[in-house]
């Protein structure tokens, strides 16, 4: 959407990735604008152990739905997970997505999953600032959590580009934090940008 922050560094590291590896096609899927069915989970996994031909419509879509993610997954070289802190959780749009894929045997836990050694990108952005020795350490529940499935599950290897304090200028009550709001936004235009580049070099290389 226009003016998010994570939209903007995600643009940065795509733009760089392209740029890196010319001709790459991109496959996008907005989870924002085209959301994950709030049911499709819990369909999904009633679904698999019934046999195929016992399967309700419902069961059926939930499954093929669950395929098609994964189907993009294995299809892609690399990665780009663009996903902001919400409320001090995970976007509930990215969890209900990360679900239901993982419904798929081919990323259940404790596999060699179809993402497994592929290089990575996680974009994530914060309104305040959690880092250690702040006010707010440890309200940030998503990032770790996130990383838990993108590294230690679904075995990507993976860079994080974090940038905080992107409600400075929104809210007043971070106005005396404008100085330290504009060097985090750059370091992180930075780093989308190098990942980028890396993202875009392991293409090429391939």
């Amino acid at each position: 959407m226009d003016g998010s922050t994570s939209r903007a560094l995600a643009d940065l590291v795509e733009d760089n990735w392209s740029k890196a590896a010319p001709g790459s096609s991109v496959t996008r899927r907005d989870l924002g604008l085209d959301p994950i069915p709030g049911d499709a989970w819990p369909t999904a996994v009633t679904a698999w152990p019934a046999p195929e031909a016992g399967r309700t419509a419902p069961q059926r879509s939930a499954v093929d739905l669950a395929s098609s993610l994964v189907d993009e997954l294995a299809g892609a070289d690399a990665y780009l997970f663009a996903v902001p802190l919400y409320n001090f959780g995970v976007s509930q749009h990215f969890k209900t997505y990360v679900d239901l894929v993982m419904t798929d045997p081919r990323m259940a836990p404790d596999t060699a999953s179809a993402t497994s050694g592929k290089p990575g990108v996680l974009v994530t952005v914060q309104g305040g600032n959690y880092s250690p020795g702040t006010p707010k350490e440890g309200w940030d529940h998503a990032t770790a959590w996130m990383r838990r499935i993108l590294e230690d599950v679904w075995h990507v290897e993976l860079d994080v580009v974090t940038c905080e304090f992107t409600l400075v200028g929104v809210n007043p009550a971070l106005d005396a934090f404008t100085d330290l709001a504009d060097r985090i936004r750059t370091d992180a235009e930075h780093q989308a940008r190098e990942r980028g580049r890396a993202l875009g070099s392991h293409r090429v290389a391939a």
